[in-house]
């Protein structure tokens, strides 16, 4: 199908452009949310009638994301999951939990504004788009982890993809089968190996004196 662009959609093209696209695309997403029009003769006149107050209108759109990206942009959110020792998560954060976190946090965004390609399906720190305007785009920091204390470890550097990582470099040691030994039970057993006669064998020489 071929639009009118009635403003800049990345890779697609500018305000104003006349492009062919697939027809669910249009239907489905650019036509409904007044992006685009059908590209015939009267909406080609209508959109030269309209210019400057699209214009005008995307113009103020764009102080608005200006205004919202100074205060979103390089921001990190924390997101609390369960995951496995080895960091898979039981799960996955999605667009649409992004898109909650940041309106939670009073960022009135959009789920189609969410640039992602995948969920996030392991802990770790991972970077997001988000698309205010078509020519303002902010980058957050999504902050993974099994708690809170994990998210500000993980923010310092620390790796918690592993068993070491998430309980402490001491886990190792608290696992070594030595520390569940006596020392003198260790003892007593290397004397009886030294003095093999034991309370049977003692009990058999009785018998033979006899």
């Amino acid at each position: 199908m071929e639009i009118i662009l009635l403003e800049r959609i990345p890779r697609l093209g500018q305000m104003g452009d006349v492009v062919r696209v697939k027809d669910g695309f249009a239907r489905n997403f650019l036509l409904p949310q007044g992006k685009a029009l059908r590209a015939n003769e009267a909406n080609k006149k209508k959109f030269e009638t309209q210019r400057a107050d699209l214009e005008a209108r995307d113009l103020e759109r764009r102080k608005d994301a200006e205004g919202v990206a100074e205060k979103l942009d390089g921001k990190t959110f924390i997101v609390v999951r369960s995951a496995a020792e080895t960091g898979q998560l039981y799960g996955s954060v999605s667009p649409r939990d992004i898109l909650q976190i940041l309106n939670e946090e009073g960022f009135k965004i959009g789920r189609n504004q969410v640039e992602m390609n995948q969920p996030i399906k392991s802990i770790g720190l991972s970077n997001v788009g988000i698309a205010l305007h078509p020519e303002v785009i902010v980058t957050i920091t999504v902050n993974v982890a099994r708690s809170e204390d994990e998210a500000e470890r993980q923010a310092r550097g620390e790796r918690l993809d592993s068993a070491e990582a998430i309980y402490g470099e001491d886990v190792n040691e608290s696992a070594r089968p030595e520390e569940f030994f006596d020392p003198s039970a260790e003892y007593e057993l290397e004397e009886s190996e030294e003095n093999p006669e034991t309370e049977g064998g003692e009990a058999e020489d009785e018998n033979s004196n006899a």
